[in-house]
Order: C-alpha cells, then structure tokens, then sequence
C-alpha cells in the first residue's frame, strides 16, 4: 500500500513538473512572440523614418516665376527630350562694378503658355558656368551635366569642376554620377548625344600659370554607366585643342565648328585665336574605330568668331549660328573686338554647306506681295559679296526658307509649330514693317534652342569700352517662316548707366538667398579691401567665418598684384609644411638673420621655425580653401596646380 502511495507521489510529481516545464515554454513564447511583435514595431518605425529622411532630403519644390531667369550668360539652354519645354541650368551674371555671381539653379519654360518654372532640390550640382548638359529620352527623360566653372567674386581665381549629374525629369531630381573613370575638371567644354552614348570633348582648364586647352574625346555609355577616354594614334588627323566650339549631332557622327584658344609663343603675350575649322567625328560602336573628319568649308561661311555656338534644329537637319564676338588683339596697346546679331545656318548633310539666313519683308496688305530683296543679317560688305556670288533666296509663296538644296525626306513627319505666346502677336499694322528693326543686339555666349521649327535666344554678353554688360532680354523667331523675332522680354539694361538698376539689386539678392556667394560683402571699397587682405596676411582668421575667409584668401592668394614678398611668404592651398619650406626657404633665413643673428645650422632652424608658425596660423584657412576645392570636383594634384600662381588668362576669359 505504501508502495503504490510512493508511485502515486512520484507519478504526481512527475506530472506537476511537466506541467511546470510546459508553462515555462509557454510563457517564454508568449515573452519571445511579444518581444518579435516589439521587434517588427521597432522596424517599420525605422524604415518610415528613414523614408521620411530620404524625402525631405531629395525634397523637390516646384513654383511659377515671373518672366525669364535673372540676367545671366553661359549657361545651358536644352530641350527637353520628350516634351515641348526648354530648360534652363547655372549661368554667370556679372555686375557693373566686375563682380561674378554663378547659379545653380533649374527652370523650365513652356513656349504656348509663356511660362517659367522653377525648381529647387537640396541635393543637385554646385553654382557654374560653362558647364555642358545634354538630354536622353528614356525613363521619361534624363539631363545629364558635366563640368564648369565658379570663380571668386572679383574673378581673380577660377576653379573647374569634374563631376558628373543627372537629372530626372519626372521627379525633379538630381543624382550625382560617380564612376572611377571620368573626364579630368574642364569647362568651355561640348557634349552630344549619339544613340545611348553621350560623347564629350574639348574644353579648358586654367591651373593658375596659363590656361589649358584640350581636345580629347570622351564616351558615356548610358546602358552600364561607365565613362570610356577615346585614343587616338600621335598620326591620325584631328582637331586642335579648343573651348567654346559647336558640336552637333548627326546620323553618321557628330559635327564640330570653330571655337577659341589662346596661343603662346616665348616671349610674347598669349594671343586668342577665333577658330573657324569644321570636323565630322565619325561614330562607330567599336570605341576603337572612331575617326575624325576634316570638312571643306562650302557656301557662306561666318566670319571669325568666338562666342558663338550653334542649336540644332533637327527638322531641317541644320545648326543655327547666331551672334558672336571678334577680338583684334593682335596689338598690345589696345583691343578692338566686333559684336555680331546675324545668322548662319550649316547643312550637315553630304559633305555640309553653309548658308547665310536672312529675314523676310512681309506681304503688303491688299495686294500681292511683291520679290524684293531680303534683308540680311549681314555686314553691307558682306551682303555684297553674297549678292555677287548668289546666294539662297526664300521662296515667294511659300512659308518655308528654302536654304537647303535636298528637300525634308517623305519619311520624317514634322510636328505642329511651337506657337509664340499671344502677347507678342498682336496685329502688325498694314503698313509693313522693316524686320531688321526686330533683331536682337549684338552679343556673344548667348543662350540658343530650337524647339520644333522656333528658335529661342536668350541673354548673352556685350562690352562697350571697358564695361561688360550680362542681357536679359528673350527672343524667339520662327525659323519656318523668317519674317521677325518676337521679343517675348525687352532688354532691361542700360548701356553707360554706372549705377546700377533695381535687376542687379534682385540678382544680388537672388545670390544672397542661395548662399553661393558667401563673400559678397567683403571690399565694399578699395580701403576695406586692403585691410581685408592685410589681415589675411598677418592674422589668424576666426573659426566661426572660417569659409568666407577661405574664400576671401582665395582671391588673394591668386592677386597678381601682390609684392614677391607676400607671394613667397604665404603658402597656398595643397601645400604640405615641407613644401612651403622648401619654396621658401631663402626668405625664411633672411627673417631668422634679422631676429637671432644666427647663421649656419641654427640659422636654418630658426627660420624653419619661422616657417613652421606662419603655417601653422594659416592651417585652418588651408583646410577650408582644400575643402571648397575639392567640393568643386577637383583632385588632390589639380588643387595644387590651381594655387600654383595668378592666373594669364588675359581679357578674353569669357570667349571660351
């Protein structure tokens, strides 16, 4: 009986710590499933603030502006791939008292509405100028941006960039290409588009002793995103090095014209050359046979210039030329440079053929319009040169300039006119008007697009005397009919006014709000200026306007105008303490003389030490400078190079 009671205890004990060790696995579930639901609670707030994070940061905001951009030159004028806009990116403005202002920012305009967008990221490419963008079609359209340049604000140093953007056109967003292979910092330069390859070449590079003029090719692959340097053999036939060409897209290739570069022979000054060569690259999907092409000049070619590039209107399968500059600086006194407004128009097909494009008179009214002879947009000269070898004339009847001896293939379908907005189409008065009264002013490094048969023309450069003076006025003519340009924004500048207008106020402030140019209070007068300069000389900068004193000292630093002393004393961005030392060591001992009297290998010391507590004080300021540098897109060897010396660009910088 106590046998069976024994059992009977151990069987309950048994069972009771079963039962136990079974709750104990239950709760410890129960405990594991409500510590995995916290889990997943915990997750799903991470990812939506991490999505959070990523929107406020790739944040677009888009709004209506009134009229065009600010008044600006060399910027990037391109139509959009898929769509009837154009848009517009960076630029440079210069005021009338020499100072540079650069943008960064991105507008669109609609043709039928007359309207202007901007839009605004925090993430997209840095203030430039003479930059090169091109569009691509697909994903619903792609612009895609290299290079540039941004300068201090009295333009005494230049720094180019070397990266690479796109832009996605159905989200308003930028991303920044980075690929370990890319095209060395550059602007002045051209980009075209050849089926998924967007092909690059030429440009400038101003390191500080002389500018730099290249003429490599470079290629895209949109498809796997990698950039690809094109060689050529040392015999093959080429271009010469240039910035500021036209480079237009063809079935066969691409075609180059003219351009800009400076000449230096020892002992004389530089020389800027306007170039007026044409060359056909000639594409190939093997990277390796790609050839360059001289082309014969045939027609009615323009004459020199720089300043100048061309838009491709696809329709006709032409580039239109317009406007210009020719310096004749050949003379060491003076420089005698001529402003163009006429239009060339180049025939790609066959072996190419320029025309030169004139306006039409219109019809009178009540009456049959009568031939008369059209008016050309060039010189008298050489309107008289034209005359007496035949040019192309516009048909009588017809609405279409008849400048290309092959005719528009059957098999390309040419869409509807972009219609010029009603405000500038007002009813013309019976009595006809002279369309050379609707010209724009002469100008170079305008921005030029053709959109459809249209072509827009908007801001631009023009000098009288010494002065330089950024448009901002805004054309469109209907190169389908040639009877006017429609100005859709009068020019508001007033040439010889010293004081400047409310729109350079609003450019400033545009500037200011953008914080791109950090320095534009600095030198409000020349006395400022120089006490500015000799506190960066002799005093350590404060850290909490660290930036704007790096960016101050940049332009010092580049001041040619500067005693030996001072050049030799400060050292320059890049430069480790062994290499200041080095570069300076003669000064360094001079100064220890002075102070200790010692010579030999004290001597030595103390004027390394010397050296040691100037760099020291000028360290931070360095850094900054490096940082800002290096933001632009420049490696640690062009850092070094673009605080190498003042720079010899000469008057002509801005002909690209």
């Amino acid at each position: 009986m106590a046998k069976k009671k024994g059992n009977a205890a151990a069987k309950a004990a048994k069972k009771a710590k079963i039962e136990k060790k079974s709750a104990k696995k239950e709760d410890k579930a129960t405990k594991k499933g409500s510590q995995d639901d916290q889990d997943d609670q915990d997750l799903e707030t991470i990812l939506e603030e991490m999505r959070k994070e990523w929107e406020e940061k790739h944040r677009v905001t888009e709004e209506t502006v009134e009229g065009p951009p600010s008044r600006r030159a060399n910027a990037t004028f391109t139509p959009d791939p898929n769509g009837n806009y154009l848009w517009s990116i960076g630029g440079e403005y210069f005021s009338d008292d020499g100072k540079a202002y650069f943008y960064n920012d991105v507008y669109r305009y609609t043709p039928e509405k007359d309207e202007w967008r901007r839009y605004t990221s925090p993430t997209c490419p840095g203030p430039r100028s003479a930059h090169a963008t091109v569009g691509m079609p697909q994903a619903g359209g792609k612009l895609f941006l290299f290079g540039g340049e941004f300068s201090s604000l009295n333009q005494t140093s230049f720094h180019h960039y070397r990266d690479f953007w796109q832009f996605d056109i159905p989200t308003g967003t930028w991303e920044r290409i980075e690929t370990k292979v890319r095209p060395t910092a550059r602007s002045g330069h051209r980009m075209a588009v050849w089926k998924h390859l967007i092909v690059l070449f030429g440009g400038f590079y101003d390191p500080g002793v002389r500018t730099v003029y290249l003429n490599d090719i470079w290629l895209f692959d949109t498809q796997t995103y990698k950039w690809q340097e094109v060689e050529f053999r040392d015999v093959d036939r080429k271009p010469s090095p240039r910035s500021g060409f036209s480079f237009l897209p063809v079935p066969e290739g691409v075609i180059l014209h003219g351009g800009y570069c400076k000449e230096y022979v020892k002992g004389k000054r530089a020389h800027g050359v306007a170039l007026e060569d044409n060359w056909l690259l000639r594409m190939d999907a093997d990277p390796k046979l790609l050839k360059w092409e001289r082309r014969k000049k045939a027609g009615h070619p323009p004459s020199a210039r720089s300043g100048c590039t061309m838009a491709w209107w696809a329709n006709r399968g032409m580039g239109i030329l317009f406007g210009g500059v020719f310096d004749n600086d050949t003379d060491e006194e003076t420089l005698e440079s001529t402003f163009y407004n006429d239009m060339y128009g180049y025939q790609t097909s066959g072996n190419g053929k320029w025309v030169s494009l004139m306006l039409r008179r219109p019809k009178k009214a009540g009456g049959r319009r009568k031939r008369v002879p059209e008016v050309t947009l060039k010189t008298p000269a050489e309107q008289e040169d034209a005359q007496e070898e035949g040019h192309d004339e516009v048909e009588e009847d017809g609405d279409a300039i008849d400048v290309d001896e092959t005719p528009v293939s059957p098999k390309v379908v040419i869409p509807t006119p972009i219609a010029i907005p009603d405000v500038v189409t007002s009813p013309i008065d019976d009595d006809p008007y002279d369309p050379e009264d609707t010209l724009p002013p002469p100008r170079y490094n305008a921005m030029l697009a053709v959109l459809r048969n249209t072509l827009f023309i908007y801001g631009g450069i023009y000098e009288s005397g010494a002065r330089e003076y950024t448009l901002d006025d805004f054309y469109a003519l209907q190169l389908d009919k040639m009877d006017r340009f429609y100005c859709l924004r009068p020019n508001t500048i007033v040439f010889g006014n010293e004081e400047s207008n409310d729109d350079d106020s609003e450019d400033s402030s545009d500037v200011d709000s953008l914080e791109l140019n950090e320095q534009a209070d600095e030198d409000e007068d020349e006395a400022e200026g120089e006490e500015t300069k000799d506190q960066l000389m002799e005093t350590e900068p404060p850290d909490k306007d660290i930036r704007e004193k790096a960016t101050a000292f940049m332009g010092v630093s580049m001041d040619a105008t500067r005693s030996p002393e001072e050049v030799i004393s400060t050292p320059l961005p890049g430069e480790t303490i062994a290499m200041f030392y080095d570069r300076s060591r003669t000064y360094w001992a001079q100064k220890a003389l002075e102070i200790t009297q010692n010579r030999g290998k004290q001597g030595r010391r103390d004027g390394f030490e010397l050296a040691q507590e100037k760099y020291a004080s000028y360290k931070p300021l360095l850094e900054e400078v490096e940082r800002i540098l290096a933001e632009a897109g420049l490696d640690e060897e062009e850092i070094k190079r673009s605080a190498a010396g003042p720079s010899a660009s000469g008057v002509s910088r801005n002909r690209r």
